[in-house]
């Protein structure tokens, strides 16, 4: 026998709900008449029966459950978005009609309908599907999403160049409650309102708790609003009004005002309304038969429609629906108690925030902790209890969040803006614009800083660096540990200017931590470990992997130093330089794109002290949006390990690198040598560099010592 689970349905009687239990099992359906297992496209799911798709429905789920219960990922907002995406692709006719999801986290159903089917068990694992929609993986993907608030511009955008290829293809955007709080989306409704072209916005609203207008009066008003009868008779009665003298005009306004009316009494749409869009709703969004009936009705509207449809989180699996925010985006877990399969008694990152930012809340009532939407994944949620009248979340408003902390930090208070790292990105105008131009104290704690695994290139925090560390006024440093990190706080929050901390997903190392903190001096990294024949200069949590390199090459006869950066800006001049002069070679490692990043600003102060022929490698991610896969794998896969790290050292150290390998040009020669010059052929035959076939992408080369110091 399969797992068993509790599956809990909602159904509504004499006005209460009753939860009842139900028993699925998952994963082996062996001699079960399966309609999953019948549909290859979207056109083998018009072929069934509407009466039967419930049943599809609690097939589906079952299968979301078995997969993201072993892989990890978007539990809660997938089990809520059943319903409405089979609906959406019984009634719309994609990928010619386009559909778009806001976000990306809820089309798992979307996939499991569009032919990936038996790749489903590879979600989110390296070269496995992506958790988001994807236009590489699929011609039913027809944007690549990931963050919040995009759908409804990427949509108008579709619409218009469509109208311009003379297509006449439906475009449906799905957007959550929570990213119509972006300006973005807002921004988009505006345009597309104004533009009367027939975009269909999707709003699912999926609070936890029902709104009261969703009963069957709400319902039966929005579905008759939209069937074909109600509209001709509507625009008869508009035909006969307006062709009243004198007060035809009023009656037609008249007749508007009513219907109005109607819609705001039981209805929440009159803003969208105002803003140009057909408001439908609410509907409920688990009745098939009321998605159905009303998509098929709006396909004959013209204009924009936004359909309100009110979905639960966790629908079906009953952990999810008593904590959908711990299961929005899981690790794996046990499907029978909901428990995390993994555990450590090592805290997070995050949980060391967490813990720090209370104790800096009670040592200065000063101290403001803002968030976008993220207070628990931030960490914020224990600040928030505690300091209630001190902690803002502006929801999915990046830009506003930042804007909003520079008018706090105007006023004498400090606040402490906690924000992922790939949607900081949102928000760079407002940090160069209102905290670094004033140069106003803003602390910016970076979570989710570096590779985040498996949620993929849209996540992965890999450019903070190279966009922070360019802006004036700016501090930007990274802790080598969560000790480190309360210490950094420590020192962003008493720093009287704008202050980065930024540091990874997942656990800490294990140190013991201070009890009290203390402040660090700007500017000043940490020398772990003294050595003659190079330097591992390494940020962050690269730390650790550093100094383990550094230990392992001692005992292969290669004397390596070990530099803790802490500060990306304002680096450590006096001990990168005296390192540069008294060894020779710099290694730095860093968990960020190379291009403008930390190895970049040790080059940069290289080159301006004209110490051009000290030889530096630097070990970071390059110039390519990563994949999804877990940290582990794409650590190793880019260098960053202690492994990686032992290797690089030892090829630079022997001088592999002295030799690069040029494109071949007509005249040009073949090889360069860093230290003689050209040569046609690589050097064969005994020595320190034997021939070597393709060396074309080491090029920052030289030799080992500098031959004078300037």
């Amino acid at each position: 026998m399969s797992n068993e689970c509790w599956v809990s349905s909602l159904r509504k009687k004499a006005g209460r709900l009753k939860f009842f239990k139900a028993k699925t099992y998952l994963g082996d359906r062996e001699g079960m008449n399966s309609y999953l297992d019948k549909i290859n496209d979207p056109k083998d799911l018009k072929k069934i029966p509407i009466k039967e798709l419930p049943k599809l429905a609690e097939e589906i789920r079952e299968e979301i459950l078995a997969t993201v219960s072993n892989t990890g990922g978007h539990l809660a907002s997938n089990l809520g978005v059943v319903e409405l995406t089979l609906a959406l692709h019984y009634v719309f006719d994609a990928p010619e009609d386009r559909i778009i999801w806001d976000v990306g986290h809820q089309s798992y159903t979307h996939k499991l309908l569009t032919g990936r089917r038996e790749r489903f068990s590879t979600l989110r694992q390296y070269q496995g599907l992506n958790g988001f929609p994807k236009r590489d993986e699929s011609i039913y993907d027809t944007f690549d999403t990931g963050h919040s608030g995009t759908s409804i511009s990427a949509a108008l955008g579709m619409l218009e160049a469509l109208a311009l290829k003379e297509e006449n293809c439906k475009v449906i955007a799905i957007i959550g409650d929570g990213s119509m709080t972006s300006g973005m989306a807002f921004e988009g409704v505006n345009h597309a309102g104004g533009s009367k072209k027939g975009l269909i916005v999707i709003l699912n609203d999926n609070e936890m708790s029902i709104s009261p207008n969703v009963g069957a009066l709400a319902s039966y008003l929005s579905r008759v609003l939209t069937r074909r009868p109600y509209r001709r008779i509507r625009q008869v009665l508009k035909d006969l009004l307006s062709g009243v003298p004198l007060v035809g005009e009023g009656l037609v306004k008249g007749l508007k005002k009513f219907e109005g009316a109607l819609k705001v009494l039981f209805t929440p749409g009159v803003l969208f309304e105002e803003l140009g869009f057909k408001y439908i709703g609410p509907i409920s969004g688990h009745r098939l038969d009321y998605l159905i009936e009303t998509f098929e009705n709006i396909k004959a509207i013209k204009g924009p429609i936004l359909v309100h449809v009110v979905t639960q989180k966790g629908k079906g699996y009953l952990p999810a629906e008593r904590d959908p925010v711990y299961y929005h985006g899981v690790g794996s877990f046990d499907l029978k108690t909901g428990r995390p399969k993994k555990d450590s008694t090592i805290p997070s990152y995050t949980e060391i925030f967490q813990q720090s930012m209370v104790k800096l809340g009670y040592s200065d009532d000063k101290i403001i902790a803002i968030t976008a939407a993220m207070s628990n994944g931030t960490g914020l949620e224990g600040f928030g209890k505690i300091f209630p009248n001190r902690f803002f979340d502006v929801g999915i408003a990046e830009q506003h969040g930042v804007t909003f902390a520079a008018g706090m930090a105007a006023e004498g208070l400090k606040p402490i803006v906690a924000i992922y790292s790939t949607f900081l990105q949102r928000a760079y105008d407002q940090i160069l614009h209102d905290v670094c131009l004033p140069n106003l104290p803003v602390t910016f704690a970076i979570d989710r800083a570096g590779l985040v695994g498996e949620d993929g290139p849209t996540h992965h925090g890999a450019f903070d660096l190279s966009y922070l560390r360019s802006l004036p006024n700016m501090v930007v440093m990274s802790p080598k540990d969560e000790d480190e990190l309360q210490h950094m706080l420590k020192t962003a929050v008493d720093y009287p200017g704008p202050a980065a901390v930024r540091y990874p997903r997942g656990r800490g190392v294990g140190v013991r931590l201070d009890n009290d903190f203390k402040r660090l001096e700007i500017g000043q990294a940490e020398l772990l470990k003294e050595g003659r024949d190079a330097a591992i200069i390494a940020l962050g949590h690269m730390v650790y992997p550093g100094l383990r390199a550094a230990e392992q090459l001692e005992l292969e006869g290669i004397d390596v130093a070990v530099v803790n950066a802490r500060f990306v800006k304002p680096l450590d001049e006096e001990l990168i330089l005296s390192l540069a002069l008294e060894v020779g070679t710099l290694i730095t490692v860093e968990e960020n794109v190379l291009q403008g990043g930390f190895g970049s600003a040790v080059l940069e102060l290289l080159g301006e002290q004209g110490l051009s022929r000290v030889r530096v490698k630097r070990i970071g991610l390059p110039d390519i949006f990563i994949e999804h896969g877990s940290q582990d794998i794409l650590r190793a896969k880019y260098g960053l390990t202690v492994r990686g790290i032992i290797d690089t050292v030892k090829r630079v150290v022997e001088g592999e690198y002295a030799y690069i390998k040029i494109p071949q040009r007509e005249g040009s020669p073949r090889y360069v040598d860093a230290r003689k010059g050209v040569s046609e052929e690589p050097p064969r035959g005994p020595g320190p560099h034997p021939g070597r076939p393709d060396n074309s992408q080491w090029r920052d080369c030289y030799p080992r010592r500098p031959e004078a110091k300037p």
